[in-house]
């Protein structure tokens, strides 16, 4: 799983070791007949709107959501849809949270804790979905397993050790400034005797003690530039520099053995368990927060909206480790999902080595013939994914699609303008089918909390979410259907943006084939079009 990097307090660490200006442009209104002349917002969001601003309207607000409120409140009232199931594969989900309930996928032809495999699937108590990681958590990244395996001759084997010798040199180097920062972090703490505490807490300390002294001036610098919420921050960065470490580019780390199958043979598929929250449940917040974008209970306000109100359930479908997942648990969890009902699959997670990706092919083919559409984030490097490798994707040579029921997503910033496009996100021309919300998204996370955050990892359920009212309100669409009407029916967006680690220019239409940012009111107008005409 390719997290977004904890660049700002990375930033910081930096920093320790040694607006947008005012423009118009035409964009196309949520009414796709017209043509309106918008000011680019250039104001900060406002608070009540920051937890919900990609629900909101580019024309209306300024702001570039995908009018999920306007849809809701001019086109989708009085109207009733069908149940839609989404497969959500990811890292785990907290299936009990508060504003999940009544949303989550329940197998009625299992009978729960009887050991038995009652509806002839091939998984056990397989009730809410199926967890293929068994009780295994931390993995490799899949160039670690592949210079682990020593095979020189493989056509990966020489990139894949020069890409592990270079990220454990930047992991090793960076480490040192890791552990003064866990370091100052904890004296801190104990100091104030408060696991959270704030800048001012900080300030207040006196003491003539040199390395209390040292500690409250590193945390004091961090705090101020980070925000409140400056603990997350120094937490995430601390976890991925010792993860990176302790799991994913450590070849003597074996993450597999508790899972116990043999992940490089396709046949070998009895293994996992039914517990879809995962051994820790609390280290499902990334699939927690992902089923949270699509289908959180909208308007009780206990936290984000979800994209879709109701006729929605999410299947919990484990395969996501705190690494790189295998493409065998990927091939295997897209069918479960097709197999299961699912009509349309969410997956944010990617990686640049896939061995046997030809598993994961076939499993997306597979889903087409059965009419399942896939959303996938483009992911998080900052890349264009016309060049750069990501997996999985929906094409063998970056041109041809192998199946046209593939969606991949890029990611928005909550801003007009020049920095449209969220800095980390992927794009390409090619690879990359339309943009949409993808920074600062409120949503779910387990223990019954909320919690803001970012990556295509976000985007995606956005659209998959889009997906669903579609296919929940016009039923006899196709998959195929469904994934053009959202690239057809999006806000064109006619200006350049900055894109990737390099801080290119260049004009939104050339970052995704559509050239457009997802709309779903758009799109449910499109939609019941094509469905009437097809009646």
């Amino acid at each position: 799983m390719r997290l977004v990097k904890p660049f700002l307090v990375t930033s910081i660490v930096a920093a320790l070791t040694l607006s947008c200006s005012p423009k118009i442009a035409p964009i196309v209104s949520t009414n796709p007949v017209n043509i309106d002349q918008t000011l680019l917002k250039t104001t900060p969001i406002k608070e009540e709107d920051l937890n919900r601003w990609s629900h909101l309207d580019i024309v209306k607000d300024t702001i570039p959501g995908m009018s999920v409120d306007k849809a809701y409140a001019e086109f989708l009232k009085g109207k009733k849809g069908t149940k839609i199931i989404v497969g959500v594969i990811d890292s785990g989900i907290d299936i009990d949270h508060e504003d999940l309930k009544g949303k989550i996928w329940t197998n009625k032809k299992e009978i729960a804790g009887n050991k038995k495999d009652d509806d002839n699937n091939g998984y056990v108590d397989d009730i809410h979905g199926w967890n293929f990681l068994g009780d295994a958590e931390n993995e490799n990244l899949e160039l670690t397993r592949i210079v682990k395996k020593g095979d020189v001759n493989s056509p990966d084997y020489a990139a894949a050790k020069a890409e592990l010798e270079e990220n454990l040199a930047q992991m090793n180097q960076q480490k040192p400034q890791v552990d003064m920062i866990a370091k100052a972090e904890k004296n801190v703490r104990t100091y104030l005797k408060k696991e959270k505490y704030t800048l001012a807490d900080i300030k207040s300390i006196t003491t003539t003690d040199t390395e209390l002294s040292q500690s409250k001036a590193i945390m004091t610098q961090i705090a101020t530039q980070a925000g409140e919420n400056f603990q997350e921050e120094i937490n995430s960065y601390i976890n991925y520099i010792y993860d990176q470490l302790n799991y994913n580019l450590n070849v003597n780390f074996d993450g597999r053995a508790a899972v116990g199958d043999n992940p490089n043979d396709i046949n070998d598929k009895k293994y996992g368990n039914g517990n879809v929250k995962g051994p820790d449940f609390l280290k499902g917040e990334h699939g927690t927060h992902v089923s949270g974008i699509i289908a959180q209970n909208r308007g009780n306000k206990k936290g984000g909206d979800g994209v879709v109100a109701n006729n929605v359930e999410i299947m919990a479908i484990r395969a996501v480790p705190n690494g790189d997942e295998y493409d065998k648990d990927i091939a295997l969890a897209i069918r479960y999902a097709v197999d299961n009902g699912a009509k349309v699959i969410n997956g944010s997670f990617g990686k640049d080595y896939s061995p046997n990706k030809e598993w994961v092919f076939d499993a997306i083919k597979y889903a087409a013939s059965k009419d399942v559409l896939f959303v996938h984030a483009a992911g998080n490097d900052g890349k264009n994914i016309d060049i750069a490798p990501n997996f999985p994707n929906d094409s063998k040579d970056k041109i041809t699609e192998i199946s046209d029921n593939v969606l991949t997503i890029g990611a928005l910033n909550n801003q007009c303008g020049v920095k449209l496009v969220a800095p980390f996100s992927n794009f390409g021309k090619v690879n990359v089918d339309v943009f949409a919300p993808g920074m600062q998204i409120y949503a779910t996370v387990p223990n019954n909390k909320y919690k803001m955050e970012q990556g295509t990892s976000m985007a995606s359920p956005n659209v998959a979410g889009v997906a669903a009212l579609i296919r929940s309100y016009y039923p006899n669409l196709t998959a195929s259907e469904v994934k053009h009407i959202i690239m057809d029916s999006g806000t064109a967006i006619p200006y350049e943006v900055i894109v990737g680690e390099e801080k290119t220019k260049m004009p939104f239409s050339e970052t995704c084939v559509s050239g457009k940012i997802v709309n779903a009111y758009n799109a449910l107008i499109m939609a019941e079009k094509l469905s009437k005409s097809k009646k």
